[in-house]
C-alpha cells in the first residue's frame, strides 16, 4: 500500500503521462503493481497463503422485484462503495463484484503478515459503515432495515491465484479456501460476520470473545466450525 510511486496530486502528473495510475482493484496501489502480477499470472498459477472475504447484500432479489431499476442500481452502488472503501483501507484487493456480492483477497500482491486480521477489520468496517448509511437508503426507498443487511464470510489458507479460463481469462483465486469463505457467507445472517477456525486463530486477540457454532455447509461432508466476528 505504501509505494514510492506518487499516484495522486500534482506530483503524480509525470507518472500518469506514462500510464501509471491508481489500480482499479485497489487505488492505494498503482498500475505498475497490477501489471507486474498480471504478467506473472499469465505465465503460471501460483500457490499463496491468503485470506478471502465474501460480502453479500441480503434481500437483493426481492428488492429488485419491488423497486425501480434506478433504485436498485443506487443500492448496489452504495453497497459496492462501502465494501471497496473498507477493503482498500485494510490493504485488500476487491477482486470481484458478483451481482449483489463482492469477493476480496488479502495478502496478494500486497504482502501483509496480519492479512487475516485485516480482513476481519475490513468486514467490521463494512458492517459499521453500512449500518450508518442504510438509514438514509431505508428512508429514501421506503424499505425496512432488515431488508438491507450484509452477510460476510472469511477464510484463510493456501489457494491458487492466477488467470483461469481460455476463451475468457479471469484473474482470480480458486480452491477450498475460496469455496469455504463463500459458503460461510451464505449461512451468515444479515449484519453478521462468520469466520473459520483458521481466521479465528490468526486474528487473535481481536476475536478472543468470539464463540463458535458448527454449520453444515453445502458441498461439505462434515460440519464446519464458524465463529461470529
Amino acid at each position: 500500500m505504501h509505494l514510492p510511486v506518487p499516484i495522486r496530486g500534482v506530483i503524480s502528473a509525470p507518472f500518469r503521462a506514462f500510464g501509471v495510475r491508481p489500480s482499479r482493484m485497489n487505488p492505494n496501489t498503482c498500475t505498475i503493481c497490477e501489471l507486474m502480477f498480471t504478467k506473472v499470472m499469465r505465465a503460471r498459477k501460483i500457490t499463496i497463503d491468503a485470506t478471502i472475504m465474501f460480502a453479500d447484500l441480503r434481500g437483493y432479489t426481492s428488492l429488485s422485484q419491488s423497486q425501480s431499476p434506478d433504485a436498485v442500481s443506487g443500492l448496489l452502488d452504495a453497497f459496492y462503495d462501502e465494501c471497496a472503501s473498507a477493503i482498500w483501507e485494510h490493504d485488500g484487493l476487491l477482486n470481484k463484484t458478483i451481482g449483489d456480492a463482492v469477493m476480496a483477497v488479502f495478502n496478494f500482491p500486497l504482502k501483509r503478515e496480519a492479512h487475516a486480521r485485516n480482513a476481519v477489520l475490513a468486514a467490521r468496517d463494512i458492517q459499521k459503515n453500512w449500518r450508518n448509511r442504510r438509514e438514509a437508503l431505508v428512508a429514501a426507498h421506503g424499505l425496512t432495515v432488515s431488508e438491507l443487511g450484509i452477510g460476510i464470510g472469511i477464510h484463510s489458507g493456501e489457494l491458487s491465484f492466477g488467470e483461469f479460463g481460455r476463451s475468457h481469462r479471469d484473474l482470480t483465486a480458486i480452491g477450498t479456501v475460496v469455496n469455504t469463505a463463500s459458503r460461510a457467507q451464505s449461512v451468515a445472517e444479515a449484519d453478521q460476520i462468520l469466520v473459520t477456525k483458521a481466521v479465528f486463530e490468526r486474528a487473535q486477540p481481536d476475536l478472543k470473545e468470539s464463540r463458535s457454532k458448527a454449520f453444515q455447509l453445502k458441498g461439505f461432508d462434515v460440519p464446519v466450525e464458524l465463529y461470529a466476528a
